[in-house]
């Protein structure tokens, strides 16, 4: 019996790179960040990329909320419409209109989302974002920096930078999607 094709890039995992109370401490120290280098909350928006990078702005506005004893606005953004690499992302990519459920005219944006890597998907993110409206900043939050950029973007808030070689691949793991809590180091 011959395997399939798509067996041919399993992953073998390598690590563990941070456990469930790890995503959670170092949420809320990115919380904690947000708030200082903005000076507070008056105007600040979070919006998360989907799909890990929803239930993890969900998570940083509710920590935010109880540092700051008030609700700040939580929004999505589907932005696979936007993508410049169509063709990778499967034979049907899902092509819907992109709302984020809040308003962003002249707020102060964090934009976050699981994994930075190459930077195309938070450039997509931030077409789809400015065909809503247009933000007065908009910075960006994410759980791992792993390098290998293509185009010219920085994330102002990182959880954790992970060197990682091209054969390499970050896993986030989140309860609300994957039913589990974990960010794995796995190898092509």
């Amino acid at each position: 019996m011959s395997k399939s094709t798509a067996h041919e890039f399993e992953l073998r995992e390598k690590a563990q790179l941070m456990s469930a109370s790890e995503i959670e401490r170092t949420l809320l120290r990115l919380a904690h960040e947000i708030v200082e280098k903005n000076g507070g909350i008056e105007d600040l928006a979070l919006v998360g990329i989907r799909r890990r990078g929803v239930p993890l702005a969900e998570r940083l506005g509710k920590l935010i909320g109880r540092i700051e004893g008030t609700q700040i606005p939580v929004g999505r953004l589907d932005i696979t419409f936007y993508r410049d690499d169509l063709s990778t992302l499967g034979p049907r990519p899902l092509v819907e209109r992109s709302e984020t459920g809040i308003d962003i005219e002249d707020k102060r944006v964090i934009l976050v989302d699981d994994v930075l890597f190459t930077g195309r998907t938070i450039r997509a993110a931030m077409e789809a974002l400015f065909s809503q409206g247009r933000p007065r900043r908009v910075q960006l939050c994410v759980l791992i920096d792993r390098g290998h950029r293509e185009l010219p973007i920085e994330a102002a808030f990182v959880g954790r930078a992970v060197p990682t070689t091209m054969r390499e691949v970050i896993e986030v793991k989140l309860s609300e999607i994957d039913g589990t809590e974990k960010v794995l180091l796995v190898e092509k």
